[in-house]
């Protein structure tokens, strides 16, 4: 790639929108939205259905473009969830049932489903009472829905359920029911992203097509137009999300040059879908998969141009030194987001990938060509075949899952490191341009040296985190040394581990309760030295204090707050789980108490109590 592509204006007009949103923009509701409706609680709302439903157990869920409240127009999106009604893509429907917010839980490193909701611009929830639709989609999106539908059930009827679910994933990005143990080797082996339709899924259908139109001797403006109209009606038949639509501008924009004898650019393409949707979709910013996406793609493009194969290379073995320089860069770029969404590392993804994207390629034309021969009436030509090559594709995921290795837990990067990271990435996927590579040298070295430095030396990490579910409480505390504490037992294993792992450590120097009881999760495999530290019962009473590394921890009588807002102390030991205590930490000129159970904390002359269902952040 010539390194006059970074001196475009686009680039840096998409950089500067990216940096302004990340910085200043946050999804909130419009003055019309029907989230300004919620006091109403009952209500009757128009609206359209704007993707294919998510079948549950109780209900079919799906996001609805609100038309009007009430007969009233109004804006914005409801997620619905409509126990004995199956709504279709694009009909609009006179919905009636009950307003509410999304149920969220933010707790330090755990999924929040409010917030998820509110990425896709989303704040309001419907539980249908009653349905039914008012205007049918127009036709050609019946006919999309109707294929998309009729696809699924070909491949429910012919396949087991996993083998069904595969199939439909990997063509269409619908995975149906999937056990949560194949689910999980999908995510060890580093091959989820092929069970979601992908910009690769569109330029895969979009080179068929010319192939085909190519084969039968079709003009060029012909086959243009068929490569175009067929890869819409894939990007819609799959979902049209946002790596779809991009995927699908690139395409147009490569046709339409190709047609007009001139390279549009690949990179081009992605810049102009990217600044589009962030300017439709600003929120799209900061949702995981369109950063992956993103990010995925830019690398593949960068590396490809660089990194130019031999041509002297048979063609095969360019085909797999493509796969595994793709491969490459899209993990190494991935990296960090992936850890710091996920907590883990896939070391089997890259050879995992380099087989199994060739076969996810293969199992597309397979199953799209399995469903057309049964309009033929002859799918039994390819049926076998099909199921071997689903039955194969499964077994190597769970083959790269079952090593010990495939996927490692990791703690979340802090931005610094992220940054150097990214600098040093930048240098090696242009290393093959030495001119330009030199040109890099020192400014990425600098960057990639100051940063994490400068991440250590003016951005402390001493904070305390206030965890409450449902009023059941955990305290974190992570002080400017670095060591991080566990206080209290209520929250579940599971969870504190995620928010040490989104806190930057996978275990803590200590655990520490409040009472010498202990409490229904056993915690003692967070911590580095396999214990729970307890009052009273292993002979630590107020008064005493503990030396932990740099810091000193004093412990004390139980510190309440009543209703008035007053504290007050239980002083005094009477042999029951009432007892409890409460703990001061000091290290060097900093310190910070914990109130009993973790319900506050106390910083000087400041008080931050718990809040529930929220994290409450207090820096040291």
């Amino acid at each position: 790639m010539h390194p006059d592509w970074y001196k475009r204006p686009l680039l840096w007009c998409l950089a500067a929108l990216i940096f302004w949103l990340v910085l200043f923009y946050r999804p909130v509701p419009s003055s019309k939205d029907v989230f300004h409706a919620l006091p109403l609680k009952q209500v009757t709302l128009a609206a359209r259905v704007e993707g294919f439903p998510v079948q549950k157990k109780q209900s079919n869920n799906v996001a609805l473009k609100v038309l009007s409240v009430n007969g009233a127009p109004a804006d914005g999106y409801v997620y619905a969830r409509f126990p004995d009604f199956n709504p279709q893509w694009k009909d609009v429907l006179e919905v009636k049932g009950r307003l509410q917010q999304p149920y969220g839980i933010d707790l330090l490193g755990n999924f929040d489903w409010r917030r998820y909701l509110s990425y896709k611009h989303i704040f309001t929830e419907i539980k249908v009472s009653q349905a039914q639709v008012i205007e049918p989609a127009p036709f050609p999106l019946r006919l999309i829905r109707w294929i998309r539908a009729d696809m699924l059930r070909v491949f429910a009827e012919s396949f087991p359920p996993e083998l069904a679910s595969i199939a439909g994933g990997v063509l269409l990005g619908e995975r149906g029911e999937i056990s949560p143990q194949l689910y999980t080797a999908f995510q060890d082996s580093g091959a989820i992203h092929l069970l979601v339709a992908s910009g690769g899924n569109v330029g895969f259908v979009t080179l068929i097509t010319i192939a085909v139109c190519s084969f039968f001797g079709a003009s060029r403006k012909i086959t243009l137009v068929a490569a175009v109209s067929i890869a819409g009606v894939y990007t819609l038949a799959a979902g049209a999300d946002a790596p779809l639509v991009r995927a699908y501008f690139m395409s147009v924009c490569a046709c339409v040059g190709y047609f007009l004898g001139r390279n549009s650019g690949v990179l081009q393409g992605l810049l102009v879908s990217c600044f589009l949707i962030l300017c439709f979709q600003p929120a799209s910013v900061f949702e995981t998969g369109f950063q992956m996406s993103f990010l995925a793609t830019l690398a593949i493009i960068v590396c490809l141009s660089n990194y130019k194969l031999p041509g002297k290379w048979p063609a095969w073995g360019r085909f797999f030194a493509q796969i595994f320089l793709a491969t490459l860069a899209t993990q190494l770029i991935l990296l960090p987001i992936f850890t710091n969404v996920f907590y883990k590392v896939s070391l089997t993804g890259l050879l995992a990938n380099m087989i199994l994207v060739p076969w996810a390629s293969l199992l597309m034309a397979m199953t799209f060509s399995y469903y057309i021969l049964t309009w033929l009436h002859a799918g039994g030509l390819l049926l076998l075949p099909v199921r071997e090559c689903l039955e194969g594709f499964k077994t190597l995921v769970e083959f790269f899952a079952s090593f010990r290795l495939s996927a490692l837990p990791a703690a979340a990067w802090r931005t610094g490191y992220i940054v150097g990271f990214y600098a040093i990435l930048f240098w090696l996927l242009h290393l093959p341009q030495k001119a330009f590579a030199r040109k890099l040298f020192w400014p990425c070295l600098v960057l990639a040296l100051a940063a994490p430095a400068g991440q250590v030396l003016f951005f402390s990490p001493g904070r305390v985190y206030l965890l409450n579910e449902w009023y059941r409480h955990t305290a974190l505390v992570q002080m400017p040394s670095g060591q991080v504490f566990v206080f209290g037992e209520e929250l579940k294993e599971e969870q504190i581990a995620a928010a040490l792992y989104k806190m930057g450590v996978r275990r803590a120097d200590a655990v520490l309760a409040f009472t010498a009881v202990a409490g229904k999760n056993d915690l003692s495999g967070l911590s580095k030295t396999g214990e729970v530290i307890r009052p009273f019962e292993t002979g630590v009473w107020p008064g005493d204090t503990l030396q932990i590394g740099k810091t000193t921890l004093t412990v004390q009588w139980a510190e309440h707050q009543n209703r008035n807002g007053r504290f007050w102390t239980n002083a005094g030991y009477s042999g029951t789980e009432k007892d409890e205590v409460s703990y001061c930490l000091t290290e060097k000129n900093h310190s910070v108490c914990l109130g009993a159970g973790a319900r506050f904390v106390r910083q000087g002359e400041s008080f931050f109590a718990s809040q529930k269902n929220k994290t409450v952040q207090v820096k040291i």
